[in-house]
């Protein structure tokens, strides 16, 4: 969970004003840390879609991540065999050809038999568990969350005993975009296994922008739905708002060492829109709170 001031100050300085550009890497790229970008909504096939991935091979340089998250909408339009290539295995060529593993949610626009295609290690499950080093990943599909998958989650959290608990899916439960917002009925069925098994963590995507939310009941939300879609200006910040960037397509970059996660939000153009830290308590601390 988050202590008082886990968030870097110039992170909460960019909030509102909009961000505070930085061409500085702001990870500490340790070498027993785990290293992983996110990026949501961007099977499009368009020129912003490569140039994102240009972007995210070009920081893999400096931050030698081996694992992307991919938050739903992976595939736009027509998902024929020709489509993964044109959408997928192409924008991302640097990144396949040097091991990177993708592991994808499903999104509204994603075909449900997508979840079979290799590339995006899903193991033909809609939704599903994994572990990289002291981090559990929780993967859903929020295009329906039955009574099945919310049972499921429930036991997988409770028997889970790694450091980080991190779950990642389409639709976000706090979103301040005006295309979707947050989705409230998702919120009320999901949010109270969070909190009840401590997740730290939740990525989703769906608005085309990226937002960082303020902590709510001890999780750190991010809407990370800009990288292939865009929605330029769709922000509409209210109180959850801790930063927001939607002038371009963006990814983020996240490494967890130790007790601490450190992220970073990049834009197209290589330019650091927001960053900060998030600082894990253990759930006697949480417990108090």
């Amino acid at each position: 969970m988050l202590s008082a001031g886990g968030f870097a100050p110039a992170a909460q300085n960019s909030a509102l004003q909009g961000p505070v550009p930085s061409t500085g890497q702001g990870l500490p790229v340790r070498s027993d840390s785990l290293k992983f970008a996110v990026i949501g909504d961007t099977g499009n096939g368009d020129k912003t879609e490569y140039d994102v991935g240009q972007q995210m091979a070009a920081a893999r340089a400096k931050f030698p991540f081996d694992m992307v998250l991919m938050l739903g909408d992976n595939m736009y339009g027509r998902q024929e065999p020709q489509d993964f290539a044109t959408k997928f295995e192409r924008p991302y060529a640097a990144l396949l050809q040097a091991g990177v593993l993708f592991y994808a949610s499903l999104g509204n626009h994603d075909n449900q038999s997508n979840r079979f295609y290799k590339g995006f290690n899903m193991g033909g499950e809609r939704y599903f568990s994994y572990v990289k080093k002291n981090v559990r990943f929780f993967v859903l599909d929020t295009n329906v969350l039955d009574p099945q998958q919310r049972t499921w989650l429930d036991e997988a959290l409770g028997r889970a005993r790694e450091d980080w608990k991190i779950c990642y899916f389409h639709h976000p439960l706090y979103s301040d975009a005006g295309r979707h917002g947050s989705d409230v009925s998702l919120r009320v069925a999901l949010e109270p296994l969070l909190v009840k098994h401590g997740v730290n963590v939740v990525f989703s995507g769906h608005d085309h922008i990226y937002e960082r939310i303020k902590p709510q009941k001890g999780i750190a939300y991010f809407v990370a739905g800009s990288g292939g879609e865009l929605r330029r200006g769709d922000t509409h910040p209210s109180g959850l708002t801790a930063a927001y960037f939607d002038q371009d397509n963006a990814f983020m970059l996240v490494e967890v060492a130790g007790d601490e996660l450190f992220f970073q939000a990049v834009a197209r153009s290589g330019t650091t829109v927001d960053s900060g830290t998030i600082r894990r308590q253990d759930s006697q601390t949480r417990a108090t709170q």
